[in-house]
């Protein structure tokens, strides 16, 4: 992987593909997906409030680490994405396309980030200040 590859991701899942997903990860079963839609993001733009829309039921997950688990194999790399639906016929998507941003729970260093940064020559001093805005670096030993 490269970094680029967190930063900016996408995710194409057909209508069977996300079906068997989310029955297999959330323990309902949904039927066919009609929609995935966001109701509540947080203040880094990451979903906290995902309403799923099927054609047996519908539920919204209101936990960051859930939605991105249920929408994964393992888990999405990050809740900051959006939905694309595809191929649609009598209302029913054929493929939806998440496109996200980042990765992790938003909170904190990001390693890719850091990451980033290092390769660009900034000091670990610059990369921590960048990130802990407050914080004072003191060397506590000799």
């Amino acid at each position: 992987h490269s970094f680029t590859d967190f930063y900016r991701w996408e995710l194409r899942l057909s209508q069977k593909e996300i079906a068997a997903l989310i029955l297999k990860k959330s323990g309902f079963d949904f039927g066919t997906i009609l929609d995935l839609v966001p109701m509540e993001r947080g203040e880094s733009g990451r979903l906290v409030r995902l309403k799923v829309i099927g054609s047996l039921l519908t539920l919204t997950v209101g936990k960051e680490l859930e939605i991105r688990r249920w929408l994964s194999e393992s888990h999405l790399y990050s809740s900051a994405f959006t939905v694309e639906k595809q191929e649609i016929s009598n209302g029913v998507p054929g493929v939806f396309v998440l496109r996200g941003a980042g990765w992790g729970h938003g909170v904190g260093l990001c390693q890719i980030g850091a990451a980033v940064m290092a390769s660009k020559g900034y000091t670990h001093k610059e990369i921590l200040e960048h990130y802990f805005l407050d914080a004072n670096l003191e060397k506590r030993y000799e």
